[in-house]
């Protein structure tokens, strides 16, 4: 592998230092590719260099397998290095041993305890570098570790990317995941997006000097004017959303311009209105309003060359470091800058309860050093969380002063009604028992039993008052009666014989149970529309199925919805 990226440390730097420590403790290790283990290690430190974060987090990186797959241990990385790189690789290979929850299970409760585990950000942005590395070669691992593997990725470390502000790293790990997870769908999505993505990208190509001499004429220079075609993933998602009909994606590929400042990229925008018409609700301003994880740029959709639908995404230079490397960028601003923050705005949505530990961490960073930046990460960003385990050993993330009512609603609806006692670590306690992270918490049912309202004085949690109330209106009234659930499909097709044949055995292929069936043809019997109701179906299954169902012959248009 290339070393070139060493090159910027010095001799005796502890990345250099590292380097060779690395090398020689993983050079008798292979990986399941074939290839030296340690090109790995290296590849991740690479990407934790390209980032811009510290030398002691591309040490850490070198040396982040070193404890657990060689003879090495903590003790001695740490008389090595010293105890800032140990504590770095001490947390990368605790969160290695972190148990993973079933598919079911509620896995933003993990991400938010992979932050607090962890302590210090770094752990987790060079355990990002790690794990987009380690996507590269899921090919060469057994069918039911891909799975597992990339549905890890896609669910626990692709949204922490996102939160983190990393935006372009989550959009990658999810891409990634993408034909581990859902291969049929992602065959599909190759084979009906090529032409589009090719014409569109054409479009854009021959839009980009007309768009630099719209804005030279008008006295702005761009830094960078370029084309982003939109990724399989969430352009999967997207069709999912609009019937899988790909006339209704508009950024299939959008012209990104970056430019010098604020005030340019509202220029900007005005130029590109004055120029080509916008669509109405279609302006978007995240300038003003950034995202909760603090995306920063100007979006615009208008009927551009030939009235074709075109997205423009305008930012600064700062805006799209920070897009694509979130609150990594902080490191590398600092080694260009040598100096403080000089207050740039990171500001976040402050009513977004759950994102406020983003929120917290930005306002750390205006104004203060490196290293007071660095010692501030090493704090509990949820002072006001707990976390308890089941005796199932699954996390659950609860306000400060929760109770086991609280706990108990929180697992299930019926496990709160019929709760009658509990135990925390082994011992019975009160039902208004004030839990503490890290307890065992049991809970004791009697079937039939109906809460208290007693309880409503105690509760922490919203979820739990809901359903208490819910209850106690229901034991004194009887609820209004409501049809079963259904998940109901519409198909328009062009009508021809044997059409419903075809349908109806896309549904049993997938053995699902069809309850109700109705097809009507119009007057002139070209098109028919057929509906199909189903037992309630779960999101991953309509979506297979809609794909299944586009595919058939004569297929026009194909929706679902739930009915109740």
């Amino acid at each position: 592998m290339d070393t070139g990226w060493l090159q910027k440390y010095p001799q005796k730097s502890s990345v250099r230092e590292a380097f060779d420590f690395a090398k020689e403790a993983h050079k008798d290790k292979k990986r399941n590719s074939g290839e030296p283990y340690f090109s790995h290690c290296e590849a991740v430190a690479e990407t934790v260099s390209e980032w811009g974060l510290d030398d002691e987090s591309v040490a850490a990186a070198l040396l982040h397998d070193v404890i657990e797959d060689t003879s090495y241990t903590l003790r001695d990385i740490e008389k090595r290095f010293g105890k800032e790189i140990a504590s770095i690789v001490d947390g990368l290979t605790k969160l290695d041993k972190v148990p993973f929850p079933e598919k079911d299970q509620n896995v933003e409760t993990l991400r938010k305890f992979i932050i607090s585990f962890s302590r210090d950000l770094r752990v987790v942005i060079v355990k990002l570098a790690d794990r987009h590395h380690n996507m590269f070669t899921l090919k060469f691992l057994p069918p039911e570790r891909q799975k597992s593997f990339a549905w890890e990725t896609s669910e626990i470390y692709a949204p922490l990317a996102y939160r983190l502000g990393m935006q372009r790293l989550s959009g990658e790990l999810e891409d990634l995941t993408f034909p581990f997870l859902h291969p049929e769908e992602y065959k599909w999505l190759l084979k009906n997006v090529k032409v589009k993505f090719e014409e569109r990208e054409k479009y854009a190509e021959e839009l980009k000097p007309l768009v630099k001499k719209l804005l030279l004429k008008n006295s702005i220079r761009p830094i960078a004017v370029d084309s982003r075609a939109k990724r399989y993933s969430s352009l999967y998602k997207k069709l999912h959303r609009h019937d899988m009909d790909f006339e209704k994606i508009y950024d299939l590929v959008a012209l990104r311009i970056v430019v010098k400042t604020v005030e340019d990229c509202y220029a900007t925008l005005g130029i590109i209105h004055k120029i080509w018409p916008p669509l109405p609700g279609r302006i978007k301003d995240y300038i003003a309003r950034p995202k909760p994880n603090g995306y920063r740029s100007l979006h615009t959709t208008v009927f551009a060359g030939d009235n074709k639908i075109t997205e423009f995404q305008i930012r600064t230079e700062e805006m799209h470091r920070e897009d694509e490397l979130g609150i990594a960028a902080h490191w590398a601003y600092e080694q260009v800058k040598g100096s403080k923050r000089n207050g740039r705005n990171w500001r976040g949505v402050r009513n977004h309860k759950e994102l406020l530990w983003v929120e917290q961490l930005r306002s750390w960073q205006q104004n203060i050093s490196d290293k007071d930046f660095v010692d501030s990460l090493a704090v509990d960003f949820f002072k006001e969380r707990i976390f308890v385990i089941t005796p199932h050993n699954d996390v659950i993330d609860l306000p400060h002063g929760a109770t086991p009512v609280d706990f108990a609603y929180h697992i299930h609806s019926e496990i709160g009604n019929q709760c009658v006692g509990a135990k925390v670590n082994g011992k019975i306690v009160p039902l208004d028992y004030e839990l503490r992270s890290g307890d065992m918490v049991e809970i004791m049912t009697q079937r039939g039993k109906n809460p208290s309202e007693g309880w409503l004085r105690f509760i922490k949690t919203s979820l739990a008052r809901d359903q208490i109330k819910g209850m106690i209106r229901k034991v004194t009234r009887f609820p209004a009666s409501r049809e079963p659930e259904s998940t109901e499909f519409k198909i328009v097709n062009r009508d021809r014989p044997g059409f419903l044949k075809d349908v109806t055995g896309e549904f049993s292929a997938m053995k699902i149970n069809i309850t109700y069936l109705q097809s009507s043809t119009d007057k002139r019997g070209v098109l028919s529309t057929v509906t199909v109701r189903t037992e309630p179906l779960s999101k991953t299954k309509i979506e297979k199925l809609l794909v299944k169902i586009k595919s058939v012959e004569g297929v026009k248009e194909v929706s679902s919805k739930f009915n109740r």
